[in-house]
């Protein structure tokens, strides 16, 4: 199977493209610079490619799609709307046209009902994912993970650095709302072990899920953890993790909270923002039973994430 993984160079994209090869498919990278001569490379453009047409040279030969594609901050080069929203949507629907049925997106867990542009977007781009897949002109499967951990991942960095300091002073919402982290090889093994044909050691959940994205309906697999802790837990686990006694944690006053997001509005490249605020001002979890049946295995736990990474 010849997958094309648009995102293939970002930080979960890079693990699925690492994951369906060891799989012993052919992954094809996404990537708005493709170098021409790589036989393992295409150019997608998920600024400027919003009609269907445009993306059909870059889907000849192609079996299935993993849209694994997205952006935490807007900007005006890369705006959400576009990236998020309208690319995957010219995307699912350019892979209707030519017959390329299977496709998996990658979303995220919590976005419904989240006013946030993220979220919002997110939607978006699974309700054009689901209006095909219902009408069954592909099969689709959304894929939610709770936040996804490893080397190179931003929010992992921000969780890893706060875990080395022996005071904190945390909004109350990350006091407060439970993670269900994921590991972001274990996340990319689910993915690949999806798309896997001939996979004798989980081919029935395969082809339940399969089954439902031909038949119109469009599962949303929940990527989560094994088990739900808070935030303030999660970065208290890091620390025990990294040797450290715990560390004494404040609660950050909630104009501050405010104050303190709103200033990493004005720095681009900043992980805590308003959008990051928001998305984890509320409980990000689900039952595990799902993903863990894909995978094979139990993921694991937040306190060994560390080990894996």
């Amino acid at each position: 199977m010849k997958v094309l993984v648009c995102g293939a160079r970002g930080f979960i994209g890079a693990h699925i493209v690492s994951a369906l090869r060891l799989a012993g498919m052919e992954a094809v990278e996404g990537v708005r610079h493709a170098d021409s001569t790589a036989s393992a490379t295409r150019t997608v453009d998920f600024i400027g490619w919003r009609q269907a047409s445009q993306w059909l040279p870059a889907l000849q030969g192609i079996d299935a799609v993993v849209n694994a594609v997205g952006v935490l901050r807007d900007h005006p080069r890369r705006p959400m709307q576009a990236i998020h929203a309208e690319a995957p949507a010219a995307l699912f629907a350019a892979c209707a046209e030519l017959g390329v049925r299977r496709v998996v997106q990658v979303s995220a867990l919590g976005i419904e009902g989240n006013p946030t542009a993220y979220a919002l977007t997110k939607l978006a781009a699974e309700d054009a994912l689901q209006h095909l897949v219902h009408a069954q002109r592909v099969a689709g499967i959304i894929v939610r993970p709770s936040i996804v951990f490893g080397a190179g991942g931003d929010s992992s960095q921000l969780f890893t650095g706060l875990a080395r300091l022996p005071v904190l002073c945390l909004p109350a919402p990350v006091i407060r709302a439970r993670v269900q982290p994921i590991a972001v090889a274990e996340l990319a093994q689910g993915i690949a072990r999806l798309l896997a044909e001939g996979d004798t050691a989980s081919s029935g959940v395969h082809r339940s899920v399969w089954a439902q994205a031909t038949q119109g309906v469009c599962p949303v697999l929940k990527a989560v953890g094994p088990e739900p802790l808070t935030l303030a837990a999660f970065i208290a686990s890091l620390r025990a993790q990294l040797g450290h006694a715990p560390a004494q944690v404040l609660s950050l006053p909630n104009l501050l909270t405010r104050w303190s997001a709103r200033l990493g509005d004005l720095v681009p490249w900043a992980p805590w923002c308003s959008e990051t605020l928001a998305l984890l001002a509320q409980d990000n979890i689900a039952s595990a039973a799902a993903f863990t049946d894909i995978l094979g295995r139990q993921p694991t736990p937040p306190d060994r994430l560390l080990a894996c990474t």
